[in-house]
């Protein structure tokens, strides 16, 4: 297509794009090319293309084009970089000869080409291609094409052409079809559409009924399923208010039936002691009326304020049953006022294998030796100096010898393992529990090892021997935590089932079953040179127990959270424990309350213990660190080396360092 006057609209434009005042961009040009299409007919064709004069002449014609204005403000974002059209030299206006005439007429001059070129654009814009009307033969065939007439459009066109052939008429002759038929045709076409559109509209129709009726059921259903559950939910509101105020008219009742029980409890206690006491005194007047009956002259040495005297004359057989009794009521009130075990043997043993206890006012040994570390390190002063790996699960309990640089380590890989300090070489593997250690505690003389197990027993293991001579079965879950007595005779386990028990070791039978605790057991330990146990349990309180008698003591109540261990510092008057939440407490035994809370949370604690002076508390803490209470000063300070929670710590036999099991399988020693 050939643009007229290309070079005249470019320098145009180029005189208007340089008298703007840059608040619109320069003039595209735009041809427009308006394709005319022709129909005709080659000689020997069916189709003949045609070309109308008007269609020559608008194919002669000049081409169209248009000018369009794009007006871009300054402050446009878009990335595209436009660039100026830079004025030619030959239009821009000298400095000598410009004037205001000149300035006047080349502005009239550019307003007249502005609006030749918006006329042009006008008239360019209503131009359109001319629909030319059909001619009669084309309308025939299409006619009978499309009624699929094939025969017949053979026939009319043979013998058309033949008549075309002949000269008998021309194309002039025979005319174009009306506008009429052919807007007929448009509009049945039209017609034909829109009653395919108005079927397929009925169809979409007809689902979005069924959907919204489908819809609407569901929704029917769910707003009945709504409402029942209101009124459950409601049901159950009234149910729950109702029982929380029935359940508050018993609270007054079971705080009385409590009080009554302990006091009950107490009695009971009171009651026993009486009776051992009742025992001694029969036994002694039975021993008094022998040595009536028999007539016995023998001197008995009488003990008295600790001291012996003889008498040196020879007194009665009155005398002497009463010197008699005098001398083993003295015996029994140095030895111990209470002592049922013993009382009851003297009247007769059901198990001849049973081991008795010892006299409860032994004297501490170690407490004298704790005595030489008066200076313990303070608790900034303790270093990470070794990390061993020991177990490729975690580390559950920890235990040093008493005697030796050596350590035991009980893990959820079902093993417990001896290793040597500070090197970490292995000693000894101990193999037989079917599921996680939870406890571990050597035999005082060291010689034997007693581990606890979720898999519902406790085990004694002699080293001697390298392996378990003893399994002790009976609690009904897991084993959460075991004890040996001071004697070496006993044992003490708790258990998640509520209970803890006191094994003899010598008849390897249960002596007694502790009940009293509304949960889980979580740990128990023996005093040293004693017979009272220490239990802490879930139920959020602690007890002391008679290992003799297996019955509670007493109860510590304070903690919000289950409590988790509980332990004795080596004097034997003050326990510390701790919770889950993190909170560690002090109890002095012989006022029984608490002297000193610490929140060491918010993560849980699970174990606690004093160093051999009793100033530092250590606490093993579910945040992965060891929190070290000096509790002279009171500062608490953490040591962290594990990869995970610390689950276990333990104090070197010579107090020299602090040991801690994590649940990374590694034991760290801290100096």
């Amino acid at each position: 297509m050939a643009i007229l006057g290309d070079n005249l609209w470019e320098e145009k434009a180029k005189i208007i794009v340089s008298q703007l005042n840059g608040t619109a961009r320069p003039l595209a040009l735009r041809g427009a090319r308006e394709p005319l299409l022709a129909r005709g007919r080659p000689g020997n064709g069916r189709t003949r293309r045609r070309e109308p004069a008007a269609m020559e002449e608008a194919a002669g014609s000049e081409a169209s084009f248009c000018l369009q204005k794009f007006t871009i403000s300054d402050d446009s974002k878009d990335d595209y970089q436009y660039e100026e059209v830079p004025a030619d030299d030959e239009f821009s206006l000298q400095g000598d000869d410009e004037d205001l005439s000149k300035a006047l007429q080349t502005i009239q001059e550019q307003a007249e080409d502005a609006h030749i070129l918006a006329l042009q654009s006008v008239l360019t814009s209503e131009k359109s291609v001319s629909e030319l009307p059909e001619a009669i033969d084309d309308f025939f065939c299409n006619f009978l094409v499309r009624f699929g007439m094939s025969r017949t459009l053979d026939c009319f066109q043979t013998e058309w052409y033949e008549l075309v052939q002949r000269g008998v008429f021309t194309a002039k002759d025979t005319g174009l079809v009306p506008t009429v038929y052919t807007r007929n045709q448009q509009l049945e076409a039209e017609n034909m559409c829109l009653k395919k559109d108005l079927e397929n509209y009925k169809v979409a129709a007809n689902k979005a009924k069924e959907a919204f009726l489908k819809m609407q059921r569901e929704r029917d259903f769910h707003r009945m399923h709504h409402k029942r559950v209101v009124q459950e939910k409601n049901r159950l509101v009234c149910d729950i208010k109702r029982l929380k105020a029935h359940y508050a008219s018993y609270e007054p009742v079971l705080k009385q039936l409590t009080e009554k029980y302990q006091t009950t409890l107490r009695q009971k206690m009171l009651t026993t002691l009486e009776r051992d006491r009742a025992l001694e005194q029969v036994t002694g007047l039975q021993a008094t009326l022998e040595n009536l009956e028999s007539g016995c002259a023998n001197q008995i040495p009488v003990t008295k304020a600790n001291h012996e005297c003889q008498r040196k004359k020879e007194l009665g057989p009155t005398q002497k049953a009463l010197q008699e009794a005098r001398q083993q009521k003295n015996l029994g009130a140095k030895s111990s006022s209470y002592d049922p075990v013993k009382g009851a043997e003297k009247i007769g043993k059901r198990y001849p294998k049973d081991s008795e206890f010892p006299v409860d006012t032994q004297v501490n040994p170690y407490f004298v030796h704790a005595k030489e570390y008066t200076q313990p390190l303070k608790s900034g002063e303790y270093k990470l100096s070794n990390a061993l790996k020991v177990h490729n699960l975690a580390v559950n309990c920890l235990v040093s010898h008493p005697r030796k640089d050596i350590v035991v380590t009980g893990s959820d890989d079902h093993l417990w393992k001896m290793w040597a300090l500070p090197d970490g070489n292995i000693i000894m593997t101990g193999e037989g529990h079917t599921d996680w250690l939870s406890g571990c505690c050597f035999h005082p003389s060291g010689t034997q090892l007693v581990t606890s197990s979720r898999d519902t027993t406790v085990r004694i293991w002699d080293f001697s021997k390298h392996g378990c001579i003893l399994t002790l079965e009976g609690h009904a879950h897991a084993v959460w935590d075991c004890s040996w007595h001071s004697c070496g005779d006993f044992v003490a386990s708790a258990s998640m089932d509520k209970t803890s028990k006191i094994w003899d070791v010598n008849s390897e039978r249960c002596r007694y079953t502790m009940y009293g605790h509304k949960d889980s057991v979580n740990s128990i330990e023996f005093l040293q040179f004693s017979n009272t146990v220490l239990t802490s349990s879930a139920d959020k309180t602690l007890s002391l127990w008679d290992a003799r008698t297996g019955l509670r003591v007493y109860t510590f109540y304070g903690h919000l959270h289950s409590c988790n261990h509980a332990t004795f510092n080596m004097k034997g008057d003050t326990i510390a424990s701790c919770d889950s939440s993190g909170m560690m407490k002090l109890w002095d035994i012989r006022k029984s309350a608490p002297i000193l809370s610490i929140d060491a949370g918010p993560h849980p604690a699970k174990q606690v213990i004093f160093d051999h002076s009793g100033r530092v508390v250590a606490l093993a803490s579910s945040d992965g660190s060891v929190k070290v209470l000096q509790l002279e000063c009171g500062q608490l300070s953490s040591l962290r080396g594990h990869g995970g929670e610390v689950r276990s710590i333990t104090f070197h036999h010579r107090a020299e360092q602090l040991l801690s099991g994590g649940a990374d399988g590694t034991v760290c020693l801290w100096s």
